[in-house]
């Protein structure tokens, strides 16, 4: 009897394993550690991943612990494109720069998960440069009065907090 029931048990926790496991890699998330989450159903948040020398914060949706390793993951609820889109690469190469910061480890790769497909992108080098770049950039615009409107979609202007003062909005 004592055998049988211990039997069933096991199997039940096997399958409690087996039926989070499949939950994880449905939400995106790789095998490992959730260390992190900011899905606010979870609770009070963490503290945001903080930069002094950048003066860059951020919260990634998550952050999965392989080893000595932290791995960033967003998870993006819109349309799943081909490929990540830029800014969502940017956005994940910052959790990157902010990961390593906080942990100090560099992440190899980070995780962009959408709807129907989830990329790891690889936290290169040149991406990381890439990234300091466009802060520059962003850095020196701040500084300007007037920034000219970067793109030609009405949607965009639409969505933006600065449409209503923005002679230029479409």
């Amino acid at each position: 009897m004592f055998l049988a029931l211990a039997l069933v048990a096991f199997v039940a926790a096997m399958l409690l394993l087996w039926n989070a496991s499949r939950r994880q890699q449905a939400n995106g998330l790789p095998v490992g550690r959730v260390i992190y989450s900011d899905t606010r159903d979870w609770g009070l948040l963490e503290t945001p991943l903080f930069d002094p020398v950048l003066q860059l914060v951020g919260r990634p949706d998550y952050l999965v612990s392989k080893g000595k390793t932290v791995i960033p993951v967003e998870v993006k609820s819109g349309r799943t494109p081909e490929a990540p889109y830029e800014s969502h690469i940017y956005q994940l190469a910052a959790y990157c720069v902010l990961t390593e910061k906080q942990y100090g480890v560099r992440p190899p790769y980070g995780i962009v998960h959408y709807p129907k497909r989830t990329f790891a992108v690889d936290f290169t080098e040149a991406l990381e440069e890439a990234l300091l770049d466009l802060l520059a950039e962003i850095r020196s615009m701040e500084k300007k009065r007037k920034v000219d409107r970067s793109h030609e979609q009405a949607a965009r202007c639409n969505g933006c907090g600065y449409a209503y003062d923005c002679e230029q909005a479409l």
